[in-house]
């Protein structure tokens, strides 16, 4: 032992060892899910942006594409949300024989088995692109390829239940579902009380050794219509039939649901969107031993499983289908707020209005730009846990703000519901994606930095390790190399902050790529800020830092822009800087900016030790917030790319579905609109709303005057709204009780009576 470790270390260990706790086994098996990327360069405070840069463009390939602008531009035009959620309470029969004949349930499984086997980009885009359409079947396609059986089979399963299973998904034979939540366990996975008890039992007529389940989920898409439940509960051995454990610990399984015992069937109404989501139930359940994903060695290990099979999956359906509502949100909107007038101009032409287009425009910007770098980065082999997260969280949380934008600018247009309202049903989901695959709040007061924060530094983890190691002498042998190496890291960080925080980011290393240099330099100065404010955080909260959940959600929030804001930069490069995208990222940035400068500040406000707020603030900070976000005249150049055609309004919202409903008659008003401009602005600066003498005088020619009086046409039929006969909002099936007949689905609230 070394004069240091016996002297200083020592005295350290043991403080620590009191002051940290120890990890749970669910929190280890998090933690140890998935691997570190570019949010671990981020974390280093000092991001090597080379790394980044080398990072290959998100691609399709020929297949891909050609899959892409075929069956699913022909699955969105076969869909309906009004009449799946208002009439037919379901996809149509036809449909989900497309569905399994295209397969769009084996997106992911590898070709051998039968599956479409493309990338996770690919997967990404088919989601997006169906989500522009229809909300429904688009939670239809998910699920099959997110968090699920073939993902669980594909990473864990036995080389038989591969076999076996995947072929049967990919072609929809197989219909899956995967149950996690249950009454009692909702973001506490832990707590479920759901169990199975290993015993022997008869199965198919012979006696074997297997598992009795008993169990109660809810919240489960595709539980009412599936044939496959991926189930996860306890696992107990109280007869000691696998070895002398007696309490396993969660453990997935697959359960045919037709097996004696599983109840399907009933239905949740997510708010009133009718895709397939319901409780099931399961009685005295007998399965199998090698119904265990992985066979019975993988019994207990369900959670590490869970947790590497989220971490991909996680990090492109919602985050997908929120970049389509946003891209969605920004494109109709930019075209109603052009075609609609008031007091004889275009609403778009007024600041208030404007405000909200600038932020449409930009977080599609954003959103797109991480979504196609996580893509690339699950493409490349990477599961980063802590960037799925992010991306979850921050998508949805940022469509919810561009859905409430949107219906702002579309004001009662939006308001009235029926088959001309494109953005109703994308504003009841969005409750949806903030609370599936681990509700917002927990994701960003818990997870982000609480998770990433051990998981993304270079020593915390190990540091931990080395706390719980039960041989006390390798425990503080480790402690003490990995403890000094953490020293010698926050020395370098504190250095690294403060020469950035005092020159304003100009000594932060960067690419030279003219005006972009700026904004590389400033998100070095903030990684390595960053990465110091974590550090003291630590040093002086220890242990505690876990229920200090705001400040953790602050630092979390630093962490996201970051990664965010670097995916932006990323875009710009792959894009090849293309000039006229140039006021979106500058908006990103310099919004991203702002709100990271808010996070420290309020993080240095509140951090208990005062002493260290204040050094945090020298270094970091020390002259105070100066980020004061976008300009009024940023803003009016980036609105202005939403209101005209354009090439950058094209690419900002590509692979979008708008050729039907609607949107299709929106797309044409809004073109014949742009088109006509020049005309309507000769005729009201000659100040002629008399189109008849405007042809008289010259002003106007008969080919003129048709083409106007067919846009007028076209802006009428895209600003009315539905209206509807009384009996036309009663189902057929209660019209006969008067009582109901003014009421709005009554049929339902009666069910729910029952």
């Amino acid at each position: 032992m070394s004069l240091r470790s016996s002297v200083l270390t020592k005295p350290i260990f043991r403080r620590a060892q009191k002051a940290v706790p120890r990890m749970s086994q669910t929190e280890r098996e998090a933690l140890e899910a998935g691997d570190v990327w570019w949010d671990g360069d981020l974390f280093s405070g000092n991001p090597d942006w080379s790394k980044l840069l080398q990072v290959p463009k998100a691609t399709l390939s020929p297949e891909e594409e050609a899959f892409l602008n075929g069956p699913t531009g022909e699955l969105c035009a076969m869909v309906d949300d009004w009449h799946i959620n208002r009439e037919s309470g379901d996809l149509p029969p036809q449909v989900w024989a497309f569905l399994k004949a295209r397969r769009f349930f084996g997106i992911i499984i590898p070709k051998q088995y039968g599956g479409l086997g493309f990338s996770a980009f690919a997967h990404s885009e088919i989601v997006r692109k169906v989500s522009s359409r229809s909300l429904v079947a688009a939670v239809t396609v998910m699920v099959p390829n997110s968090l699920g059986p073939g993902e669980l089979l594909m990473q864990f399963g036995t080389q038989a239940q591969r076999e076996y299973w995947l072929p049967r998904l990919a072609e929809g034979s197989e219909i899956p579902c995967f149950g996690l939540t249950s009454p009692e366990a909702g973001s506490d996975a832990a707590a479920m009380t759901d169990e199975g008890v290993v015993c022997r039992g008869s199965y198919r007529g012979s006696d074997v050794l297997g598992i009795r389940l008993n169990w109660h989920k809810r919240y489960i898409t595709l539980a009412p219509v599936a044939t496959v439940l991926g189930l996860a509960f306890k696992l107990r051995d109280p007869d000691h039939l696998l070895g002398g454990q007696e309490d396993i610990g969660i453990t997935v399984a697959l359960v045919p649901t037709g097996t004696p015992g599983v109840e399907i069937g009933r239905r949740h109404l997510p708010a009133l969107q009718m895709f397939q989501n319901g409780p099931t139930f399961g009685h005295d359940v007998f399965v199998p031993l090698d119904s265990i994903i992985g066979g019975a060695e993988r019994a207990g290990q369900g959670w590490r499983m869970l947790m590497s099979a989220l971490a991909a999956g996680r990090g492109i359906s919602l985050p997908s289908l929120s970049a389509a509502g946003v891209a969605f949100a920004a494109r109709t909107s930019g075209a109603y707020a052009r075609i609609r007038e008031q007091f004889n101009i275009p609403v778009g032409r007024f600041e208030g209005i404007r405000e909200l287009l600038a932020r449409l425009a930009a977080t599609a910007y954003l959103l797109d730009a991480a979504r196609r770098l996580t893509c690339a980065g699950l493409d490349q082999g990477h599961h980063a846990a802590v960037i799925a997260a992010i991306m979850k969280s921050q998508a949805t949380e940022r469509m919810r703000v561009a859905v409430n934008d949107a219906m702002d600018v579309h004001a009662g247009k939006a308001i009235i519901d029926g088959p001309r309202n494109y953005l109703a049903a994308l504003y009841r989901s969005v409750p949806v994606g903030i609370t599936v695959e681990g509700a917002n709040i927990l994701t960003r007061n818990l997870i982000i930095f609480g998770q990433g924060a051990i998981r993304c530094h270079p020593y915390v983890l190990k540091e931990m390790t080395a706390l719980a190691e039960a041989d006390p002498d390798k425990a503080l042998a480790d402690f003490d190399a990995f403890f000094w190496a953490h020293v010698g890291h926050s020395i370098r960080t504190f250095l690294r902050a403060l020469g950035r925080g005092w020159t304003a980011g100009a000594t932060a290393p960067a690419p030279h790529v003219g005006p972009m240099t700026h904004f590389y330099k400033q998100l070095g100065r903030y990684s390595a800020g960053f990465a110091l404010a974590a550090d003291m955080a630590f040093l002086t909260l220890g242990g505690a830092l876990k229920r200090r959940e705001t400040l953790s959600a602050r630092l979390g929030d630093i962490l996201s822009e970051l990664y965010l804001l670097s995916a932006a930069q990323k875009r710009y490069e792959d894009e090849g800087h293309q000039e006229a995208d140039w006021p979106l990222l500058s908006w990103c940035m310099e919004q991203g900016f702002k709100t990271i400068e808010a996070r420290f500040d309020e993080v240095f406000a509140n951090l208990p030790n005062r002493f260290v707020a204040g050094l945090l603030r020298f270094a970091v900070l020390p002259f105070g917030r100066h980020a004061s976000g976008p300009s009024d005249r940023l803003t009016d150049s980036v609105a202005e790319l939403l209101l005209e055609p354009s090439a950058a309004r094209d690419r900002l919202t590509a692979g979008l579905y708008l050729a039907s409903g609607n949107v299709a008659e929106l797309e044409r008003a809004f073109a014949l609109v742009t088109e006509m401009a020049p005309v309507e602005k000769r005729l009201r600066e000659a100040r002629v709303r008399d189109w008849q003498g405007a042809i008289e005088s010259g002003l106007l020619s008969a080919g003129e005057a048709e083409r106007m009086r067919i846009t007028q046409e076209a802006v009428a039929a895209v600003v009315a709204v539905d209206d509807f006969a009384p009996e036309e909002l009663v189902p057929a099936a209660a019209t006969s009780n008067a009582t109901e007949a003014t009421a709005p689905m009554p049929a339902l609230r009666a069910k729910a009576a029952e």
